[in-house]
C-alpha cells in the first residue's frame, strides 16, 4: 500500500496524508507502555506514515522517542502543542519537547486549543516566542490547534501562524461554534491565504466508526486538508487506516472487529463534582448534576482532556 504525500501549506514539509494521532497511546486513553506504544508508532513509520501529532499534555514523548531512536528521527515530521501563555512557559515547553524527544528541532509547534482572535491575543507572547524559535531553527513551523470555527478564521489572518489543526468530521461532532459546513468554509478561507491545514477527529472519537469509509472519504475529499490525524492504539487500527487512506477495501473480518471497539467516557463513583473537568472539556460535553460530573454523549469526542484535569482521577476514555 502506497500512501500519498503532500506539502503542508508553505512550510516546505512533505507529509503523509495519514498522520499518526498519538493521544490514543497516551495515559489519558490506552495508557500503553513506552515500548508497546513505541512499537506501534515505529510500525506506522515503517509502513510510510511520516507525520505524527502529539502534545505536551499527552505525556507520551517517551513513546515517540522510543520509535524515533530506531532510525526514524530525521525521516519523519513531528507536531506538538502547548497550553503555554507566556514566553517563559513556551520556552520551557519547547525545551522539554526537544529534550524528551531527543531532537534538535520540532517540525511544527502549535498553541493548543485556541478559540478565537481573543485567545490568540492572550497567547501573543507564547506565539511570538515560537516565531523567534523558528528564526533560530528550533522550530520549522508555528500554528494553532482548535475545535472552533472562529479560531480557524483568526489563525488564517494571523501573520505568525503557518499551520492550523482544526477538528472536522462529517457530522460536525465536537465543533463548538458551528457546523461541519461552517468549519469547512473556514478551512477553505485559511487555505486560500496559504496556511497549511491538517484535520483531527474525522471519526469523532469513535462515534462514526460504524461507517469509517464514509467518514474518511468526507475529509479526504477536502483538497485543503494536507493530512488528517487519526488516533490509533493497536495494529488492527493501523492496518485499517492505511487501507482507508490508500483507497483499498478493509477485509470484512477486520472491519467487524473494529466496529465492536466502542469507546465511552467512564466517570468513577468517587467523583466529587469539583467541575475541573467541565472547564477542561473543549466540546462543552460535561456538566455537574447532583454534585457529580455528567457527560452529554452527543457532544463528547473522547479526547480525554477531562481525565488529565481531574484531581481525583475519576474520568477515563475506555
Amino acid at each position: 500500500m502506497s500512501l500519498e504525500y503532500r506539502y503542508l501549506g508553505q512550510t516546505g514539509l512533505l507529509v503523509s496524508r495519514l498522520c499518526f494521532g498519538s493521544l490514543t497511546v497516551a495515559p489519558m486513553q490506552a495508557n500503553l507502555s513506552v515500548q508497546d506504544g513505541g512499537q506501534l508508532i515505529e510500525a506506522a513509520f515503517a509502513l510510510g506514515v511520516n507525520f505524527l501529532d502529539t502534545a505536551e499534555s499527552y505525556d507520551n514523548y517517551g513513546h515517540i522517542r522510543w520509535a524515533l531512536e530506531r532510525g526514524w528521527s530525521k525521516r519523519v515530521h513531528i507536531a506538538t502543542k502547548s497550553y503555554a501563555v507566556t514566553a517563559e512557559q513556551m520556552q520551557r515547553s519547547l525545551e522539554r519537547a526537544l529534550r524528551e524527544l531527543g531532537r534538535d528541532y520540532i517540525d511544527i509547534f502549535l498553541l493548543h486549543e485556541q478559540e478565537s482572535s481573543l485567545t490568540l491575543r492572550g497567547h501573543a507572547a507564547a506565539l511570538e516566542y515560537l516565531a523567534r524559535a523558528k528564526e533560530r531553527g528550533l522550530v520549522r513551523a508555528v500554528g494553532i490547534s482548535t475545535h472552533h470555527v472562529a479560531a480557524v478564521r483568526a489563525g488564517a489572518l494571523h501573520p505568525l501562524v503557518d499551520v492550523i489543526h482544526p477538528l472536522i468530521n462529517r457530522e460536525g461532532w465536537g465543533i463548538v461554534d458551528g457546523t461541519a459546513a461552517d468549519m469547512y468554509e473556514a478551512i477553505k478561507f485559511a487555505a486560500s491565504l496559504g496556511k497549511g491545514l491538517y484535520g483531527m477527529k474525522a471519526l469523532a472519537g469513535g462515534h462514526l466508526y460504524r461507517d469509517p469509509h464514509a467518514a474518511f472519504q468526507y475529509v479526504l475529499a477536502m483538497p485543503e486538508l494536507t493530512a488528517v490525524a487519526v488516533g490509533m492504539q493497536n495494529e488492527a487500527e493501523l492496518t485499517a487506516n492505511l487501507l482507508h487512506f490508500t483507497n483499498q477495501p478493509v477485509p470484512p473480518q477486520l472491519a467487524a472487529k473494529l466496529a465492536r471497539q466502542e469507546r465511552r467516557l467512564s466517570i468513577a463513583d468517587w467523583c466529587e463534582g469539583c467541575g475541573s473537568c467541565v472547564s477542561a472539556c473543549p466540546s462543552n460535553a460535561l456538566r455537574i448534576e447532583n454534585e457529580r460530573a455528567v457527560v452529554d454523549v452527543s457532544r463528547c469526542v473522547f479526547c480525554g482532556y477531562c481525565s488529565r484535569a481531574c484531581p481525583n482521577f475519576c474520568l477515563k476514555v475506555v
